[in-house]
């Protein structure tokens, strides 16, 4: 059985969902602070939900510098399948793992609420095996969702086919209505929608477990 370490930032809030999320969909997970430095013996790195660090600077901003990020971008630089899930995103845009940043929602509001996704690509870590087009209803639950970046970078998104998740429907401004998107080598993902409150009807939709199924099977094939 696959192991997932889901990283624990003071301020994070949607560990305990992660953890759940990630067993439904087949994988033993276990919850590492924020201080540690060792990842030996995990297959699969998740960050999580919440306001890691109060969101002090910006969204991310703080969380980049905790110890456990050098080894959690090593363990992305020799090909473990990392995601990180809203403020997760926002650190990895953050510390340089991904490219772009996320900005205040357009309207300055907040967003809870149910969203449409469309899989806009099926070489990531989180949608491997997953057809394109593809639409799964997941909850949003983010201030500062819009994803941003300069045109040659959205360029390179979108001609490296590393553009993940799109929205049917844009809730917050991000450009090209991009809600997930991955590094050039697709095993980095980040994306503001929350897949493992997506696992059971009781919540509404189990399409989060398609995302997690596959974020599961990367690490036997990493």
């Amino acid at each position: 059985m696959s192991r997932a370490a889901v990283i624990v930032f003071p301020g994070s809030n949607c560990e305990h969902d992660a953890v759940s999320g990630l067993e439904l969909a087949g994988a033993s997970a276990e919850l590492v602070w924020h201080t540690e430095t060792d990842l030996s013996g995990y297959d699969l790195v998740v960050l999580p939900g919440g306001f890691a660090h109060g969101d002090y600077l910006r969204a991310g901003a703080l969380a980049r510098l905790s110890p456990i990020m050098d080894t959690v971008a090593a363990f992305a630089a020799s090909g473990g399948p990392v995601v990180g899930i809203c403020n997760g995103f926002q650190v990895l845009t953050e510390a340089g793992m991904l490219p772009g940043a996320l900005q205040k929602n357009a309207h300055l509001k907040f967003h809870c609420k149910d969203s449409t996704l469309i899989v806009a690509s099926s070489r990531s870590v989180l949608t491997r095996g997953v057809a394109v087009g593809t639409e799964l209803s997941i909850p949003i639950n983010h201030f500062s969702g819009s994803y941003v970046c300069d045109e040659a970078t959205l360029q390179r998104l979108q001609d490296n086919d590393q553009v993940v998740l799109r929205y049917a429907e844009n809730p917050n401004g991000s450009l090209d209505d991009i809600a997930g998107i991955s590094n050039d080598a697709g095993n980095v993902v980040g994306l503001m929608p929350h897949p493992e409150r997506a696992c059971s009807a009781l919540l509404g939709s189990t399409d989060g477990l398609v995302l997690l199924q596959a974020f599961v099977g990367a690490a036997v094939s990493a």
